[in-house]
């Protein structure tokens, strides 16, 4: 899987073969096959792991250690992107160039899309929660800037998380939000 993960997120999919991933991993063939039948069954795996680490454990974890209040937790999509955008180590998102990459057709560029998606229904629970008008809209919207700062930033625009969190300020707004945040929880910085 490390290696899968080195190779699939630095190359795509398709530039990387199997023979070079068993090589990488240091595995035997037979190893490889026993626990992955397919290319396509590894690139799941792979794919599962990037939603693991960036939309549950850095995205929505944290939007709900931070604070309590909703909209406090939609602006803090953008600061945990913010933050990973200043990394050394930043990379493009990987579901969204699989989903590129394979197409929206493809089983896995569906599969990377319904991670995706995933992140965009927590935004339309949060906007619900804060009695956003038209959350499913709002949070297509919102959706739309969080994409769009990834593929900003990997053009080399470091501050795109801060232009997006300033839209998704005007976003809450025209859905009837309020843009005077509550205080974080004691503790929360």
């Amino acid at each position: 899987m490390d290696a899968a993960y080195e190779l699939f997120s630095q190359r795509g999919i398709r530039d990387v073969g199997i023979a070079e991933l068993i090589v990488r991993a240091g595995v035997a063939k037979a190893t490889f096959y026993a626990h992955f039948p397919s290319k396509d069954d590894l690139v799941l795996a792979f794919l599962e792991r990037c939603h693991q680490e960036l939309t549950l454990e850095q995205i929505i974890s944290e939007c709900r250690r931070r604070s309590d209040d909703p909209i406090a937790q939609l602006l803090t999509i953008f600061d945990v992107l913010d933050g990973w955008f200043h990394r050394d180590d930043f990379e493009a998102c990987s579901l969204i160039n699989t989903m590129l990459e394979m197409g929206p057709d493809h089983p896995l560029g569906k599969t990377a899309a319904g991670y995706l998606a995933q992140i965009r229904d927590f935004m339309r629970t949060l906007a619900t929660e804060a009695g956003l008008d038209e959350p499913d809209r709002f949070a297509r919207s919102c959706h739309i800037l969080t994409k769009g700062s990834i593929i900003a930033a990997v053009e080399g625009d470091k501050e795109a998380a801060i232009w997006a969190k300033r839209m998704a300020l005007s976003l809450i707004a025209d859905h009837g939000g309020r843009t005077q945040l509550t205080p974080p929880r004691q503790g929360v910085s």
